[in-house]
């Protein structure tokens, strides 16, 4: 069983629990990022890759397109558009496997590369920072940019909630924790400047002075590298280094890690004026705002010990992870379990056939030794879930009501806060699967609100069927009441 402990650090506060999962990184962390990747005979576009609304097409079959032309535009407040990752045409539009565990369809743009990778004509900005605030945001929201650390929010929505409330602090997570990927040390090593200047231009966005990097203690290269490039920037841009541990990455574990301020249960990073993006997303918001090039590939980590050449490699958006993990050396034979992210918070899938999307930061083909399987045992109320919860919850409390149906209960003791982490599982030593316990009552509570909000809604409609029928009666009984005095005042008129 893993070691873990929990760190206190003076002003800064404590980092609430965390653990220490082998790293294995190190067949990636000293290679390259590769941009050289083949162009593959499809690209499987999602239209749903963002958190929000997905994406409408606003091409159609059999239409020629160019590198980073709008292939699908946002829907409503929070969506994010799609744009060609290379030249070709758009070979149909269809339902295809979601990069998800469930990798059920969902609807796909097609697209045939011509293998020319022509661009369309780019509106390059000289100085970014002689835009208005807004124009920031929307530049980066036309160029279809979400958070790159995993989440995929849209990141004009963030940028423009900070400076509507007015932040203090931009927060950059550089941390990096889960194992395996590398793929955002490799990015600040080779291109901190860049990454530093997409810093710069989202604090112009914000409106905000304040930025803070945080970098794991164990990525020496790439703190030097920030380091260096944040330097002619008169402390803008100030860049320090957090204890590895996971979740580090979390927003509310670097928030109070940094600022010593507590983001309230069920509350926004923004509400302790703070907003969080990822280094790659700073990167992706540089490649936007001043060279107009819209969100297209990203670097991800491919690897795993079904892996022969582990790599980091700058892809096509639409990618199958298949041919990513081809293109590795991967062996089919010897892979027991396929994970996109890492291996803490990730998602299995049942097969790599899925396309990347903009929030794939690994792909991860593990053999059966790096899959243990055993049976859980009973808990031992040892307490070390509690210890490990990064959130400050009691996992073995939770779990003992989920078993026991009460699901509601679980609510009352966090689940709401619960961030999936998994350290709680990693640490348990009965290895009960604790973090799926958590996973499956957050998804039936889901479940049932919606059951009861279709059941509330056929009651409804039901409710306003029969009043209108009511009153539909009502209006034929007076019609008829008014239609036979008419008749009988016409009788007597006759009479008369």
């Amino acid at each position: 069983m893993a070691a873990f402990k929990l760190f206190s650090f003076g002003a800064s506060g404590k980092i609430r629990g965390g653990v220490h999962p082998e790293p294995r990184k190190q067949a990636t962390s000293d290679r390259p990022i590769e941009t050289a990747f083949p162009l593959p005979p499809l690209l499987y576009l999602s239209l749903q890759q963002h958190a929000g609304q997905p994406a409408e097409p606003v091409v159609r079959v059999g239409e020629r397109v160019l590198k980073g032309q709008l292939l699908a535009a946002g829907q409503g407040t929070i969506s994010a558009p799609v744009h060609a990752p290379t030249s070709g045409v758009v070979t149909d539009i269809l339902d295809y496997p979601a990069a998800h565990p469930s990798a059920l369809p969902t609807p796909t743009l097609l697209l045939e590369p011509d293998g020319e990778d022509r661009w369309i004509e780019t509106q390059e900005v000289a100085d970014p920072f002689s835009l208005p605030p807004e124009e920031i945001s929307a530049r980066v929201g036309a160029a279809g940019v979400v958070g790159m650390g995993g989440a995929a929010f849209p990141s004009a929505v963030k940028l423009n909630l900070g400076r509507k409330t007015k932040i203090q602090t931009l927060l950059i997570n550089g941390g990096e924790c889960e194992p395996y990927l590398t793929c955002d040390d490799r990015l600040m090593r080779e291109r901190a400047a860049d990454i530093v200047d997409g810093i710069l231009i989202m604090l112009h966005g914000l409106e905000c002075n304040q930025a803070i990097v945080g970098i794991e203690d164990n990525k020496p290269e790439a703190y030097a590298a920030m380091r260096e490039a944040a330097a002619p920037h008169g402390g803008k841009v100030d860049v320090r280094q957090v204890p590895s541990l996971y979740p580090m990455g979390w927003d509310k574990q670097l928030i109070r890690y940094f600022t010593g301020k507590e983001v309230p249960a069920g509350g926004r990073s923004a509400d302790v004026g703070v907003l969080m993006h990822n280094v790659a997303t700073a990167y992706a918001v540089q490649q936007a705002v001043r060279y107009g090039k819209p969100l297209v590939s990203r670097v991800v980590t491919v690897s795993g010990s079904a892996v022969a050449a582990p790599r980091n490699v700058e892809a096509p958006i639409g990618t199958l992870l298949a041919d990513l993990l081809a293109f590795c050396g991967h062996r089919p034979d010897d892979t027991a379990s396929y994970v996109m992210g890492g291996p803490m918070m990730g998602d299995s899938l049942p097969h790599p056939k899925v396309p990347l999307v903009k929030g794939t930061c690994g792909i991860l083909a593990l053999s059966p030794q790096e899959v243990a399987v055993s049976d859980a045992k009973a808990c031992i109320r040892c307490s070390r879930c509690v210890s490990a919860c990064p959130a400050g919850l009691l996992p073995l409390e939770m779990m003992a009501r989920i078993r026991a149906g009460q699901l509601e209960s679980a609510l009352g003791y966090g689940l709401k806060d619960c961030i999936s982490c998994g350290s709680c599982s990693y640490v348990c030593p009965s290895e009960i699967p604790l973090v799926h316990y958590f996973k499956y009552a957050s998804g039936e509570l889901v479940a049932r609100e919606q059951m009861k909000h279709r059941t509330e809604q056929t009651k409804r409609l039901a409710e306003e069927r029969q009043a209108r029928f009511e009153r539909h009666k009502r209006e034929q009984a007076a019609l008829a009441a008014q239609r036979k005095a008419q008749a009988q005042q016409r009788k007597a008129e006759e009479a008369a």
